[in-house]
């Protein structure tokens, strides 16, 4: 067998892989909060590794032993990545809410008081934000009536800490990647085994999709992450509605495939149907 149709297909079709809308979607609430295509790109790099990473082990797992994955079990895998689409735009949208509160309510510029007061009154309970963290304390306007410092919140604390830590900025979008490739590596798996019986250029193939998948992710996270990126040092307002439809559209299809998955494929039914394609 020639090994460059194998190179060329297993990339290409890689690259189309990561346009699939789930993980499109996915990436895209992860990425609307970045301010730069370089570090949205990292992200799509991350989610990229994490998929080949369990399309490879899953994968090669079925093409050397030749497993055989049960429909339950194949329907539990997708059921999972219905799962993250939902907490991701469950936590999209809180964070959306967050701003709203810290914006619309009585006081503006992201700082609000709970009741009125006479000025010198002294300190006060006082409705207060920063950045994503809403929270009330005792507040004055003197010069250490503030309550707190600004860096000492749950959110600061982790960003002092943890911030730099590759593990900590890094996790999210590899975890979602590993979920994506667990979903989707038998199917991938089948489907190259009906194409290449050798086990040893089947692998190959596996792996040069999973090379593929990733430059294919890097290029759509940077392509998403424009006008994000755009509008939220230009138009914050604009980049609120776009991380407010992300998470909505990320909501929607998850409960969408969650039904798909569970009621009309069957997985918590007595016939469970799964097809991997």
């Amino acid at each position: 067998m020639n090994s460059l149709p194998v190179v060329m297909v297993g990339f290409l079709l890689g690259m189309v892989h990561a346009t699939d809308a789930d993980h499109v979607v996915a990436i895209t609430t992860i990425v609307s909060r970045e301010q730069s295509i370089k570090s949205a790109a990292s992200i799509g790099v991350l989610w990229g590794l994490g998929h080949t990473f369990t399309v490879f082990l899953v994968g090669g797992a079925i093409i050397l032993f030749r497993l055989v994955i049960p429909p339950r079990i194949g329907l539990a895998m997708e059921f999972g990545v219905s799962l993250m689409l939902i907490l991701l735009g469950v936590l999209t949208l809180s964070g959306v809410s967050r701003w709203a509160r810290a914006r619309l309510l009585p006081g503006g510029n992201g700082s609000f008081v709970t009741h009125s007061h006479a000025p010198g009154s002294g300190a006060h309970l006082h409705l207060h934000v920063h950045g994503d963290y809403v929270h009330t304390h005792v507040h004055g306007h003197g010069a250490d009536e503030h309550g707190h410092s600004e860096s000492a919140t749950p959110s600061a604390w982790l960003d002092r800490r943890l911030g730099r830590v590759s593990f900590y900025r890094s996790v999210r979008p590899l975890a979602i990647g590993v979920v994506h490739g667990l979903a989707g590596s038998a199917a991938i798996a089948l489907l190259i085994l009906a194409q290449i019986p050798q086990p040893a250029w089947a692998l190959l193939y596996l792996l040069l999709f999973g090379v593929g998948t990733i430059a294919g992710m890097m290029l759509i996270t940077s392509a998403i992450a424009v006008p994000f990126a755009y509008s939220l040092k230009r138009l914050p307002h604009l980049n609120v509605w776009l991380r407010l439809a992300a998470g909505l559209i990320s909501l929607g299809l998850g409960l969408y495939l969650a039904y798909h998955i569970a009621v009309v494929n069957g997985l918590f039914t007595g016939n469970a149907r799964w097809t991997p394609a």
